[in-house]
């Protein structure tokens, strides 16, 4: 996945530029390849770079963020980068401060974001000599960039910034867009000549690239395509184009929610469970699959996937980082006319079918849901959070991995038309840095912005919850399942090892990790207004008000009972779509 590796310029020697004057080449360069938001890390060897950024950021032509962590820097610049679609910039001094750049930059990798790197370093000579914090920063970053630069101190960085950009934003043959490096070395003085200032300030420029919820539209299939019982599987990223070639060729899709496909008259919301009633016994067994996007949240799409017998097309219109060719059993498509000559056209009877199974799953799912709220408990479960922000979300929505997508995938009605753009950290789906990148997207695209995530994510990047005095505050309201711990690994093959009793406390402590933190606490340490919730009502109530800044709202519940909770729910959906099937 990298095309290669570059010098930016000669070895040092008489001529050569000084620190400051290298980074304000650097920084009109990265503007000029369309760099707007640079987020930056405090430190001395990146110095250089810091200052000619503030003299840009005072000239207006471009937008700085500071972060102390350097984690939390990379992964609101892969946010800033998610919500413009233009690569965003971190910038951070030499050794440590580099290496937790790693977790935004493997995300970065697999979901093709084109994040850059600036890591500050120690010019040659005092490379290896065991100079304080110097170590090998080129290629720390491995297959994981598209572009890795080491421009020695004193060089012209020109050529190297506009190579690491064309990288980043896809421009190269066959290779996806993602993260690059640039490694500029820089020799002492690191601070700008006596008689330099900052320009007067001038009127800041808010860069924003509008976006908004999509819907496409596409004429009606051809009456010339085979009927087939084909199924729309958009996996994330697909983008609102599944939607439409679903609906065009009359077909069920079955769409995770940061597909942003999923909405629509052809889209079936409780999917993963449905898919039973279409397997290889059944009276209409799924023929074909076409795969828009990737795939990431549940083992019954990946095991119709693997089947042998059920044929498979991926449309891949643009190169993708996700997966390497010929990995994957998917036949690669790059157009949507071979695409439907693949697919056919579904029959009245086959969408039909499928329409009226996810309306009975649908309501199966909030009749459980119902019920659980009204019995034994007064608490709130994580499929009907998730199914609540869902609705009520409006603007951007972020969904944290682990259980809060999945609930929403589950739970979550498709509506008619897309409420608000999904995102979510699916490249490698790990918890890290999900506030830092939700307020990336918040400050991006300058509109209300929600993320829903679990306690244990939440905990995993609070630092995310710390802002400098006078940088700019997100409209981010943050709601957090709060149920003492990890409930996922219950739903996983651990939660039978743990109701066996075999391993006593064993699986919780080492798998459900529970903790006792004061989530207000933690809330009122850094400023944001908390609010705690323990029933729908409650739950619903606070995603109704209009709010400003950031806001917690925790939602309290107990993860005990969650895996009883969905074997319930797949029963009642299994029994409901029995019957609206049988009765056909």
């Amino acid at each position: 996945m990298s095309p290669g590796h570059g010098e930016g310029g000669d070895a040092p020697g008489a001529g050569e530029l000084s620190a400051v004057d290298a980074a304000r080449i650097a920084v009109a360069a990265l503007l000029l390849e369309g760099v707007r938001y640079v987020v930056v890390a405090p430190g001395s060897r990146s110095a250089p770079m810091a200052y000619a950024l503030a003299e840009a950021d005072a000239a207006g032509r471009v937008e700085l963020l500071v972060r102390i962590d350097e984690r939390d820097a990379g992964f609101t610049a892969l946010g800033l980068a998610l919500a413009t679609g233009a690569p965003a910039a971190v910038l951070t001094t030499s050794g440590t401060a580099v290496g937790n750049l790693l977790p935004a930059v493997m995300e970065a990798n697999h979901a093709a974001v084109p994040l850059v790197v600036i890591s500050a370093d120690r010019p040659v000579e005092l490379r290896g000599t065991g100079a304080n914090q110097t170590t090998v920063q080129l290629d720390l970053f491995g297959e994981h960039v598209r572009f890795a630069a080491d421009v020695p101190a004193g060089s012209d960085p020109r050529r190297a910034v506009e190579t690491a950009l064309s990288a980043a934003t896809g421009a190269f043959e066959d290779t996806p867009p993602g993260p690059v490096q640039l490694n500029l070395a820089f020799r002492d003085p690191l601070v700008p000549a006596p008689g330099d200032r900052l320009p007067p300030e001038s009127g800041r420029r808010v860069y924003r690239a509008p976006r908004g919820p999509l819907a496409l539209d596409f004429p009606p299939a051809s009456a010339g395509l085979p009927e087939r019982r084909t199924v729309v599987l958009a996996g994330h990223d697909a983008g609102p184009v599944a939607e439409a070639f679903a609906r065009a060729h009359g077909l069920p899709l079955l769409a995770e929610p940061s597909s942003n496909a999923r909405f629509g008259p052809n889209a079936v919301g409780p999917y993963r469970i449905v898919l039973d009633a279409f397997g290889p016994d059944a009276a209409q067994p799924i023929e074909r699959v076409v795969l828009f996007g990737r795939p990431t949240l549940s083992r019954p799409v990946s095991a119709l996937l693997a089947r042998a017998d059920v044929p498979s097309a991926l449309y891949q219109p643009v190169p993708v980082a996700w997966y390497e060719p010929g990995r994957r059993t998917e036949l690669p498509l790059d157009n949507l006319a071979d695409l439907a000559d693949f697919a056919g056209r579904g029959s009245a009877a086959w969408l039909d079918a499928w329409l009226l199974a996810g309306a009975a799953a649908q309501h199966a799912v909030g009749v459980a849901l119902a019920g659980t709220a009204l019995s034994g408990s007064a608490e709130v479960s994580g499929p009907a959070v998730g199914a609540l922000v869902w609705e009520h979300t409006r603007g951007q929505l972020v969904l944290g991995s682990s259980n809060g997508i999945r609930d929403v995938d589950l739970a979550g009605a498709p509506a008619a038309e897309p409420g608000a753009v999904v995102f979510a950290n699916r490249g490698l789906s790990g918890i890290d840095g999900t506030l830092a990148t939700a307020t990336g997207i918040a400050l991006g695209g300058r509109q209300e912005t929600t993320v829903l995530l679990g306690d244990v994510t939440f905990l995993h990047d609070a630092g995310g919850l710390l802002l400098g005095a006078g940088e700019e505050e997100p409209n981010l309201r943050m709601v957090v399942l709060n149920d003492a711990g990890g409930a996922i690994f219950g739903l996983l093959e651990h939660g039978a090892v743990e109701a066996a009793g075999r391993y006593g406390t064993a699986v919780d402590r080492l798998f459900g990790t529970p903790h006792g933190v004061n989530l207000a606490a933690l809330a009122a340490a850094y400023g944001v207004a908390h609010r705690p919730v323990s029933t729908t009502a409650e739950l619903a109530g606070a995603l109704a008000e209009p709010w400003e800044g950031r806001s917690i709202i925790e939602v309290r519940t107990d993860r005990r009972g969650l895996r009883e909770l969905h074997v319930r729910i797949r029963a009642a959906v299994g029994a409901a779509v029995a019957g609206v099937l049988s009765a056909q």
